[in-house]
């Protein structure tokens, strides 16, 4: 049986070209296309849900990660993926946190799309420079032993304050703040800060 995909996206040339690939594509098929969030919400109503949603970040109106947040609570059997040309790392946070399991690019090959879908399909989840994270380690989850200090920086470092923000807020140094990024770094076995945000969150370090 094959993969059933809905996509949301503002841009209808875009929606209708990623839609007409993935149909194309042995293992999936499209069964959703939407343009906003009331759209999409519209035609979940009168549908079975799709495996995987493919949500676009800035769409005019309500944003992706509110759009995902709301699926996350009211359709959590799909797998959600963020679509975007921007790929900066709040972006990438705000949309893992309200629950995708991946972040693509709109810059993407349409092999590697393929590829991606078939690992979220698989695994739950598929990774890429901007999440990069050590995923092989799901099934041990280790217990990591955080001090107070520790723990107060990896709250701060999921939220959108920058590093001198942190430092200023628990009224240390930008180099401590440094070093807690380091430790932490370290401990979580992770290359940047959105792969610490995300493994805080697989390990419910953190609320989101």
């Amino acid at each position: 049986m094959k993969g059933t995909i809905g996509i949301v996206d503002d841009q209808q040339l875009f929606l209708k070209s990623v839609g007409m690939y993935v149909n194309s594509l042995p293992d999936f098929n499209v069964t959703l296309c939407a343009t906003n969030g009331t759209d999409l919400f519209t035609q979940l109503a009168h549908q079975l849900p799709p495996d995987i949603l493919l949500i676009d970040v800035n769409i005019p109106g309500e944003k992706g990660d509110k759009i995902a947040a709301k699926i996350k609570t009211g359709y959590p059997s799909i797998k959600m993926a963020a679509f975007s040309m921007m790929e900066d790392s709040c972006n990438v946070m705000k949309m893992i946190k309200a629950g995708c399991c991946a972040y693509l690019s709109k810059s993407i090959n349409p092999t590697d799309l393929e590829i991606a879908l078939k690992e979220i399909m698989i695994r739950g989840y598929y990774n890429t420079k901007m999440t990069n994270i050590w995923y092989h380690n799901r099934s041990t989850n280790q217990h990591i032993e955080l001090k107070e200090r520790e723990l107060q920086f990896l709250e701060l470092a999921c939220s959108d304050l920058t590093y001198q923000e942190i430092a200023a807020k628990m009224f240390v140094s930008i180099k401590t703040v440094d070093g807690y990024r380091a430790l932490l770094f370290e401990k979580f076995r992770v290359k940047s800060r959105v792969a610490l945000i995300l493994e805080a969150i697989r390990r419910n370090l953190i609320s989101v």
